[in-house]
């Protein structure tokens, strides 16, 4: 697209079907890296993917040309196939249906990318479905308890 240009800036988080451990230490950063290139692929910005076991955490440029909706789509359908074929014995693998995704604006930036590379950490201390509610309270968002963790 001539003469376009944007940059908005995503954090964006979703877990593992049913929250299932299968983002293990040996997998994590190969998964993580998979996810981060696959953006670029698509005409975004990686800026950094981190996670837990059970969920990811990625900060990215938004593609210009595609809808949040179609971003996170390819990214979750491309790499549960890749992991399947990566990973034959992990063929269960699966992300959960939906995921949470925030604008950030450029005066924040470094305060996310701290946050989500501090996930190890942070997680010793806070749950993954804690830390969804805190997230979605904070920005205003309502939902309805009986889907948040489907």
């Amino acid at each position: 697209m001539a003469h376009t240009y944007t940059n908005v800036v995503i954090h964006a988080l979703f877990s593992t079907k049913n929250r299932y451990p299968w983002l293990s230490a040996e997998v994590r950063e190969e998964v993580f890296a998979y996810l981060g290139g696959s953006v670029n692929k698509l005409g975004g910005q990686s800026l950094l993917v981190n996670g837990a076991a059970d969920h990811v955490h990625m900060l990215f440029v938004q593609p210009a040309s595609m809808s949040l909706a179609e971003v996170m789509e390819k990214l979750k359908a491309n790499s549960s196939g890749w992991m399947k074929r990566r990973w034959p014995e992990r063929r269960g693998f699966a992300w959960q249906t939906g995921y949470a995704a925030f604008s950030v604006s450029k005066s924040q930036v470094e305060q996310v990318r701290r946050y989500i590379a501090g996930q190890e950490e942070h997680h010793r201390r806070v749950g993954f479905q804690e830390e969804v509610l805190v997230i979605l309270r904070k920005q205003g968002i309502h939902y309805d308890p009986r889907y948040l963790f489907n």
